[in-house]
């Protein structure tokens, strides 16, 4: 079990939960099983037939098949065995015969079947039967090839009774006031249920188990922080900010300045601020930190903003000296009164633009500096840190935040940004140990993004015409993205290939390689875009290069960009208007809904054509119509997450084990959460140290292993 599941202890195995119930004399529904995936089934033999034929092992007609046809009621499905693993099910699933089957479903001419299933039969000898171990219903737990439910079933019968030794997380009054059951009853009735409703009480208790002790890990991580010292950072009211200001060309959403407002106030208390600021793709996100940056600035100290790509570093600094003019020239012939010095800390950088970017850093002349991971690297001294901006922070590790944060005199104020739309219930759990600022207006004058589907195998003539529209963009002085999953340089590396894996692999019917940036390119250039400006950008081209693709880019004189993901976050062209997405059923629902804000950031209307060849029924093309039916990123997230499940909340700890959450379904179960949420912030008031509540340190001890441990000191 350990080998298979991670299961290692009895507590393991008894938080291993049943998936569903199968009632005992019903059967279950076969039509709606998925397939590729694993799957076990409760069904009754309807009939079994072996067949004998010629094979180039047995060329004397001695090949033998048996198929086996088992029935719900309403729908049937098929059994395969070949070869010498026909005798055993030839003798015992005889029509009428009832038992679990276990195995992968596939499709052969059409029709669904299972091939060489496991299974275990399901009648009246006590010794043999699943019903031993299951009351009225029989319990389904998530298995694998190699170990089978009924296996996994048989194990928890023997460990059921250690049950009762278990140490119960929750206080006596939180339970008793809520109603919930003792954890040694609801572990009893998730594995031994005898009715619905002991499922559905077990499953009560169990889901308020996980809810709390997750935030209760967060509560005291808030806790703790709020005991740290910081330095207050409060703007001069005629400082740089002010000057910033008054310089807009444009005048601040009410959610720019409510949420601009929100930062202020946590940067003016002695205590660092912890804040997640996200917001739909263009609200402008980055303008906020930057206000919050030349606040910082005014009040003496420094502020650092990270950026997970060199593109995007580039960007952010090229927009950001652009916004502030002669306020970014600081020690300057012609900067202003109130200026300071922006610098850029990338990688790559050469070895005279790096040591002056460090100097700059280290006397204070700098007062914003914006880079990469080279950031955190040991040389790189700041003055005075006051602030941390860390752009799309899940593409960082925990250790990367940990070393900027360690930066300054005393711990630094740290804004998060994303422009990942988060769900509530996830903000409570993935973030819940930071407070979250939501920016979901759109500056005036943005124009809507029209999504369409273009189904390339089913009607190739669309696809003719998506190029014609991308021909009569340019031609209207506008430019276009098209975005590949694949460089294309792998040299037919069918691993290397196969990075750009489809969002859900069931879906993935055909078994051509991703479309590639250079094959792509070159096929437009030679073909439907001939006479174009055409350009490559990926991630493996050399820093000053990207950097002059999107120079050309940004200024007008490329029409068409052909990259990779490299532009999915932060590229700010408002004349780019359209952008087709090449092998869209291959990127995930937010990624696309990411892209997709790259165009309709300037006053003229945007286009998105997401083009694929996944047939019309598939699960890829109906996330895709999805995608194009709303531009609503609030709405895509949640789709998003209940395709991908929850992972593991704590977020970084994705080494392969299984998830912290097994009952709670953070999407599903919003009120639970919140209600957790309040219990454990007046339980670690009251008793930072747990001292009074054992049980509920030992289920902290057990959810907050070493590697999610750091992932809350530090995230």
């Amino acid at each position: 079990m350990a080998e298979h599941l991670g299961l290692h202890t009895v507590g393991d195995l008894l938080h291993h939960y049943p998936r569903r119930y199968e009632e005992r004399g019903q059967l279950t529904h076969l039509a709606d099983l998925p397939m590729d995936e694993h799957v076990t089934v409760v069904a009754q033999v309807a009939d079994a037939r072996l067949h004998t034929f010629a094979s180039a092992k047995a060329p004397r007609g001695k090949g033998q098949r048996l198929e086996v046809t088992i029935t719900d009621g309403s729908g049937r499905l098929q059994l395969v065995f070949f070869g010498s693993g026909v005798h055993k099910p030839h003798k015992e699933l005889l029509p009428g015969t009832r038992a679990m089957f276990a195995g992968k479903v596939s499709v052969f001419n059409r029709r669904l079947q299972l091939a060489h299933p496991a299974y275990e039969l399901l009648r009246g000898d006590p010794e043999e039967s699943v019903e031993t171990w299951a009351g009225a219903l029989i319990p389904l737990y998530p298995a694998t090839a190699k170990l089978e439910s009924w296996k996994i079933g048989k194990a928890l019968q023997t460990v059921l009774p250690h049950a009762r030794d278990a140490v119960d997380p929750l206080p006596g009054p939180l339970r008793e006031g809520r109603g919930l059951l003792p954890l040694p009853e609801a572990l009893l009735k998730i594995h031994r249920p005898h009715t619905r409703a002991d499922v559905e009480e077990a499953r009560a208790r169990l889901k308020w188990d996980e809810a709390f002790v997750l935030q209760v890990a967060l509560a005291r991580r808030r806790h703790a922080d709020a005991l740290l010292p910081a330095v207050a950072r409060r703007p001069r009211p005629d400082g740089l900010l002010a000057a910033f200001d008054d310089r807009l060309p444009f005048t601040l959403t009410d959610g720019q300045r409510k949420v601009s407002e929100e930062i202020f106030d946590d940067l003016a208390t002695e205590h660092p601020m912890h804040r997640l600021l996200q917001g739909e793709v263009g609200s402008g996100k980055t303008l906020v930190a930057l206000r919050a940056m030349l606040a910082v600035v005014d009040a003496g100290g420094q502020a650092a903003m990270l950026a997970p790509t060199e593109v995007l570093a580039q960007q952010h600094h090229r927009s950001i000296t652009e916004m502030m003019g002669e306020l970014a020239e600081g020690g300057m012939l012609g900067g202003a009164e109130n200026a300071t010095k922006v610098v850029l800390l990338t990688g790559s950088m050469g070895a005279a633009a790096r040591r002056h970017a460090l100097l700059d850093l280290a006397t204070g002349e700098a007062g914003l500096v914006i880079g990469t991971h080279a950031l955190i690297e040991d040389k790189v001294r700041f003055h005075d840190l006051g602030l941390v901006v860390v752009d799309e922070q899940h593409r960082f590790g925990v250790e990367q935040r940990d070393a900027l944060r360690g930066k300054g005199r005393q711990p630094p104020h740290l804004l998060v940004m994303t422009a990942t739309p988060i769900p509530r219930t996830v903000a409570m759990t993935v973030f819940g140990d930071l407070e979250t600022s939501v920016l979901d207006q759109l500056p005036a004058g943005r124009s809507p993004i029209a999504s369409h589907v273009v189904p390339a195998a089913d009607k190739p003539h669309f696809l003719a015409r998506a190029w014609e529209r991308v021909r009569e963009e340019a031609g209207n002085g506008h430019q276009a993205y098209v975005v590949c999953p694949r460089i294309g340089d792998e040299e037919d590396d069918p691993k290397k290939a196969g990075k750009a894996k489809p969002a859900s692999p069931a879906d993935d019917a055909e078994k051509r390689p991703p479309l590639a940036v250079l094959d792509v390119a070159a096929h437009l250039a030679e073909g439907p875009l001939g006479g174009l400006r055409v350009e490559v950008l990926h991630g493996r081209m050399q820093p000053d290069d990207k950097d002059a693709v999107m120079r050309r880019f940004a200024a007008g004189e490329t029409d068409v960009l052909v990259a990779t993901t490299v532009i999915e976050v932060g590229v700010n062209v408002p004349n780019a208007t359209a952008m087709v997405i090449m092998d869209a059923d291959r990127f995930g629902v937010s990624q696309l809904h990411q892209l997709r804000g790259r165009v309709g950031r300037g006053s003229a209307p945007g286009l998105c054509l997401l083009v694929t060849e996944m047939p019309e029924a598939s699960p890829a093309r109906q996330r895709l119509g999805a995608v194009a039916g709303t531009l609503d990123g609030f709405e895509l997230s949640r789709l998003d997450l209940e395709q991908r499940r929850e992972g593991d909340v704590l977020g970084q700890a994705q080494s392969g084990t299984r998830s912290s959450l097994r009952m709670l379904a953070v999407i599903d179960d919003e009120e639970v959460i919140a209600e957790a949420r309040e219990e454990a912030t007046a339980v670690v008031a009251a008793d930072p140290g747990l001292e009074r509540l054992p049980g509920l340190r030992t289920a902290l001890a057990a959810l907050l292993d070493d590697e999610r441990e750091q992932y809350l000191e530090k995230g």
